[in-house]
């Protein structure tokens, strides 16, 4: 069988997620944020990839788990 797709998917995301959120943390008291309703967006789309990423990462980590097991 082939390579996992799964890995590659995930830690794109992770970096992405984690380079947003960073970013979106440090530009808080800025005045882009007031286009979206005064809501810091960049944090919350930042979070949420950061955790489909990691989240795609364990089901990498599992499946080379089990694997191992057999």
């Amino acid at each position: 069988m082939g390579e996992d797709i799964r890995l590659p998917i995930g830690s794109l995301f992770t970096i992405l997620g984690a380079i947003l959120a960073i970013y979106g943390a440090v530009t808080t008291n800025s005045s882009i944020y007031s286009a979206s309703l005064g809501m810091n967006v960049n944090v919350w789309t930042g979070l949420g990839m950061l955790v489909f990423g990691i989240w795609f990462l364990f089901m990498v980590w599992k499946k080379k788990k089990a694997s191992l097991k057999k």
